[in-house]
């Protein structure tokens, strides 16, 4: 990846003008798409096959007055008037007929109607007037709602002074997250930090643009997708969120590198060139852990998470296209303008991070106690994690929604704001009047329930309908279990009256299954990210140890994020400081989504930290110097990422909506908080020092199966020195003092030096021990520990193994010897490898041998044969070849040495098994 990228960021930085072209016309592109298609967000929730949901389609269908949005006028007279006086209710009923009147509106209910129950208060000082829509509340139009708010008016202006008449219900909800000023303050102290960092005002702008751009490219897409499907609003705004603190923190490390490069005087398009390769290759993996995590979401099964998840990772994906394009096109533009003055201290021993990683790597296993009993306090109040989808009582205190939800919650109960209807079939029923309302009587028996407030058939007498009042809030547990206790006895009751397809619906009860939909799907969700972030981590790092540490870390960072956000969301505590009006719950998709996006940052960070540090290990072989100058190399960057996203994701906390964004970017916040500097920058290198050696070990079939990434590009810098090697590239196969090595460092061959071309025959031989059968396998592709260089058809090993196995064929002569050089014959192999030649016995199957090795020379492929008898092996060689024999004689035993290229060592295993398992 890493060589691809370099060339990728070569050619942004010479054709930058087109690269920069290229990016106005998508920006250009999306907006003209989003003037065109965008039809805006929509904020229903549907949940398909769910009980509540299917209910609810079913009104849709055969009970239309009570399906659509609804809305209420909550009449409040003073304390020595009563709402049923002639006055109050000739005024009241004369709004009921302007009302009626207005397009879109199904039903008017009166306070007064007989078949309403409940409507008035207990003091007789309040009524609700119910409005029923036709359709939901994205299709209302806004003269209509504007002209019940003039009905509601003219009501004030003939009750007099005294008298109070409030607007609400889910038809005038405007819990709709927008975009403030305050966020705007994230960016600047993002650039102030950048500013600190890089000190240089006009390197600090570049990751500003970037992300601006990455961001005006996901929205207006998204906002054109709304044209074709239903999009919440937040999802946009949660988009903005996550790709303008990645954008900025992707651009930021590229950019941080480029500088280095620029440090090492290096032309602008080769440091350009290797910082995308470098640090590109890092953002690249980071951003594709977020991207994955994200759309996982779907396990959920739930259609506006899946959106919500596919819209924020679209935006992580253009954020990641941004600083591997457009942003070395950039850099293009400023050349070395940019460069440090100074060249930057490597040295950072005396530094604040020096000071700090000696700390807390002194005492490892104290620092370790310490970190996780502090977690643990901080999660403890998870316990109490409640989640439920936001009301109108998470709208803003003072608007016309909140005030009406907060009048009736006085006035009638908390439950009159979020009433749950049952549904049945009354088809089979002889007396469906007497019934619904026998069945309503029966329901109020429950307990839970505070009043029916109407038992009705529809006019066709194919369904009713049973309005019921909750004792407890919409989303409070005695509602949850209300609906559930409804599931559970509701039938039976109903069957008494001779009706079927018992149902519990409306807008309270989708909000019930859609939490519990969602609490259900933590696990497996949890599973998924968990499960994923070891693979990819083993990859990265070639290590068990490394990996599972990192997955422990971003468990106790998201316990503690649950758990700091449920105290102050759930119980209170210091929800006022936060401006946290609304408590009790959490928005139900909190939980996955903070998973999601918490995941990708966390890996974000233990790649640039513990990759610095696998990078000096490999080179030392000293696992504390490498902890050392691994953490003062990567902790500045880290730390400085770690502190934009802190400031984005915290500015959207003054403003953001209790309900919604404001739980939300306060459990990010402390997320990336305790990750970064409690788990990645304090317990990280405790448990690396506490592990030792053992951090970078990994299981040798597990080394095996799993391919490799070169995240900081150390592959790629090998590559470019060895540039001009060999001279001659006509070359098959070159090594330059390649020393095969086992896991432990034990040298198991001599320094080696080949130069072979295509056609020649080598035969290797030596007596058991000299390490030939493993020189075979490094040449081949097939083993990653070695010193010195080689290279195979132009491919640089270990670093291009896979081109090389891909290119080569490996036997022994105990096995199926003639079928696999036949098969590197057909392929036209540049190598063929005969391990054990001397063991091909039998008059037919040498011929055979014989023939295939003359026919692979013929055709230019270099053959390697090795054996303990140079007589037996002649028996296999055509006439007319000269081979080149090289005698092997054991090594002298060594230990590893800082030359030795580290990728994921092949532990000693028998060869029959590797050549068994590489045939297959």
């Amino acid at each position: 990846m890493s060589s691809r990228l370099y060339r990728l960021g070569r050619a942004a930085f010479r054709r930058r003008r087109a690269v920069v072209l290229v990016w106005l016309l998508i920006l250009v592109t999306g907006f003209a798409l989003m003037g065109a298609l965008s039809k805006g967000t929509d904020d229903t929730v549907r949940i398909p096959g769910a009980s509540s949901q299917s209910a609810l389609d079913t009104l849709d269908r055969v009970f239309p007055q009570v399906s659509g949005a609804s809305g209420k006028i909550v009449v409040v007279v003073p304390d020595r008037v009563s709402v049923r006086s002639q006055p109050v209710q000739d005024a009241i009923g004369e709004a009921v007929d302007e009302i009626d009147a207005l397009d879109q509106v199904a039903t008017v209910a009166s306070p007064f109607s007989p078949l309403v129950n409940g409507a008035i208060s207990a003091d007789d000082t309040a009524a609700i007037i119910t409005i029923q829509f036709d359709g939901q509340r994205n299709t209302i139009t806004p003269a209509t709602l504007d002209a019940v708010r003039q009905s509601a008016a003219d009501l004030q202006s003939r009750l007099g002074a005294g008298a109070q008449v409030d607007v609400g219900g889910t038809a005038f909800d405007n819990v709709i997250p927008t975009i403030s000023v305050v966020e705007a303050i994230g960016v600047v102290l993002a650039l102030i930090f950048l500013t600190i960092f890089l000190r240089n005002v006009l390197a600090a702008f570049v990751p500003i643009v970037m992300a601006l751009v990455g961001v005006a490219v996901t929205e207006s897409l998204v906002y054109a997708a709304t044209g074709f499907m239903t999009i919440m609003s937040t999802t946009v705004l949660l988009s903005v969120m996550i790709g303008l603190a990645v954008g900025i923190d992707y651009s930021l490390f590229i950019i941080s590198r480029y500088r280095d490069n620029l440090a090492q005087r290096l032309e602008p398009e080769e440091a350009a060139a290797r910082s995308i390769a470098t640090a590109g290759t890092a953002v690249v993996f980071a951003g594709v852990t977020v991207i994955i995590a994200l759309v996982g979401l779907f396990v959920a099964r739930i259609p506006f998470l899946t959106i919500m998840g596919v819209a924020s990772a679209f935006g992580v994906g253009t954020a990641v296209c941004v600083a591997t394009t457009l942003l070395p096109a950039t850099l293009g533009f400023f050349g070395a303008r940019i460069t440090p003055r100074t060249r930057r201290r490597r040295d950072g021993s005396d530094s604040f991070f020096g000071h700090w990683v000696r700390l807390v790597t002194a005492r490892p296993l104290i620092t370790i106690v310490l970190v996780v009993a502090a977690v643990t306090v901080l999660a403890l109040p998870a316990r109490g994690l409640r989640l439920s989808l936001p009301m109108e009582s998470a709208a803003k205190p003072g608007s016309e929604v909140r005030t009406t939800y907060d009048t009736i919650s006085e006035k009638f109960g908390p439950g009159y704001n979020g009433p749950l209807i049952v549904v049945v079939n009354v088809l089979d029923s002889t007396d469906p009047v007497q019934g619904m309302t026998d069945l309503g009587d029966d329901l109020a028996t429950i307990d839970g329930v505070a009043r029916i407030a109407m038992d009705t058939p529809n006019e066709a007498g194919t369904y009713g309908i049973v309005q019921v009042i909750p004792t407890g809030s919409p989303d409070s547990a005695a509602t949850a279990d209300l609906v559930q206790a409804l599931r559970a006895q509701g039938p039976a009751m109903a069957e008494k009256y001779d009706f079927r397809d018992f149902a519990v619906t409306g807008i309270t009860a989708v909000a019930v299954d859609v939490s519990a939909k969602l609490t259900r799907a933590l696990l497996p969700y949890g599973v998924f990210v968990v499960g994923l972030s070891l693979v990819l981590l083993v990859m990265v790092f070639g290590s068990v140890a490394v990996p599972i540490k990192a997955t422990v870390g971003y468990l106790l960072s998201i316990l503690a994020s649950f758990g700091v956000t449920t105290s102050i969301f759930v119980d209170g505590h210091l929800a006022g400081l936060l401006g946290a009006d609304f408590t009790g719950s959490l928005i139900c998709f909190l939980p996955i989504i903070v998973m999601g996006v918490l995941f990708g940052l966390a890996m974000d960070y233990e790649v640039f930290l513990v990759s610095r540090t696998a990078e000096e290990y490999a080179h030392s072989g000293d696992p504390v110097q490498a902890i050392h100058e691994g953490f003062c190399k990567a902790a500045p960057v880290v730390t400085t990422a770690a502190l934009i996203m802190l400031s984005v994701f915290a500015m959207f906390i003054p403003e953001g909506s209790s309900g919604i964004i404001k739980p939300i970017a306060t459990a990010l916040t402390v997320g990336v908080f305790v990750d970064a500097f409690c788990v990645r920058m304090t317990l990280v290198p405790a448990v690396l020092k506490l592990l030792g050696h053992r951090a970078w070990s990994m299981p040798e079939r597990l080394a095996r199966v799993l391919p490799h990434f070169d995240v900081e590009g150390a592959a790629l810098s090998r590559q470019l020195s060895l540039e001009g090697w060999p001279a001659d590239s006509s070359e098959a196969v070159a090594a330059r003092g390649m020393t095969v090595r086992d896991r432990d460092g034990r040298a198991l061959t001599r320094p080696i030096d080949l130069d072979l071309y295509p056609g020649q025959v080598v035969v290797l031989t030596g007596p058991e021990g000299s390490g030939k059968s493993e020189l075979l396998l490094g040449l081949t592709g097939r083993l990653t520990g070695f010193d010195g260089d080689a290279r195979v058809a132009g491919y640089l090993l270990p670093e291009r193994n896979a081109a090389v196995r891909a290119r080569s064929v490996l036997t022994s002569g105990r096995g199926d010897v003639i079928a696999v050089l036949a098969e590197g014959l057909h392929r036209h192999a540049v190598l063929a490898a005969v391990d054990d030649a001397d063991a091909v016995i039998g008059a037919n199957r040498t011929a055979e041998v014989k023939d295939l090795i003359g026919e692979l020379a013929a055709s230019g492929t270099c053959v390697l044969l090795t054996g303990t008898n140079p007589g037996a092996v002649a028996h296999v060689l055509p006439g007319g070849i000269a081979p080149v024999a090289i005698p092997m004689t054991p090594p002298v035993p060594a230990r590893l040495g800082a030359g030795h290229h580290q990728g994921t060592d092949e532990p000693s295993a028998p060869l029959s098994t590797i050549l068994e398992e590489a045939s297959r």
